[in-house]
């Protein structure tokens, strides 16, 4: 079995609520998902870097900090599709990253990481200053119309999610 085959495996643990059969597999291939993260090949580190999502991996929140510092605009991608996929249980995931993920979302010079970082975001706290930069880049005639349009739509949630506290 691989690594992209034990991390779908895991997803289907994990979606199924079986938590003792994800931690039993969570420790067999820690050892692999470390040594993907690290390697050279930035599909490799990719990959690594998804699965630690696909095994709701919590415990490599700091691996995931890593990715989305990564040369690779694939590996920051896979990063911060795990740390949403975390979020959406444990906002406090995002939370701890807060001020990268900003300046992925406003600077990242790849258009798909800067919308995954605002799809990221999304499942955070809502911020004053989140939604400040998010309604700064849906302002902003600059950027793209896709980016634009996220961007509005994720400050409209967030600024929702606010006043309902």
């Amino acid at each position: 079995m691989t690594l992209a085959e034990a991390a779908a495996e895991a997803s289907a643990l994990a979606e199924r609520g079986d938590e003792r059969a994800l931690a039993d597999l969570r420790a067999r291939w820690a050892d692999e998902l470390e040594a993907a993260v690290r390697h050279g090949d930035y599909r490799v580190r990719a990959l690594g870097y998804r699965a630690v999502g696909q095994f709701r991996f919590r415990q490599k929140l700091e691996l995931l900090r890593r990715g989305l510092e990564d040369e690779s605009p694939a590996a920051r991608g896979a990063a911060l599709l795990s740390l949403e996929l975390l979020a959406r249980e444990h906002p406090g995931a995002v939370n701890s990253v807060r001020p990268l993920l900003h300046e992925l979302a406003s600077h990242d010079p790849n258009g798909a990481v800067r919308r995954l970082a605002m799809m990221a975001l999304r499942h955070g706290s809502a911020e004053r200053t989140t939604i400040l930069i998010l309604n700064g880049l849906a302002e902003d005639d600059e950027q793209d119309a896709e980016l634009r349009a996220a961007a509005r739509k994720i400050a409209a949630e967030l600024t929702r999610k606010s006043r309902a506290r």
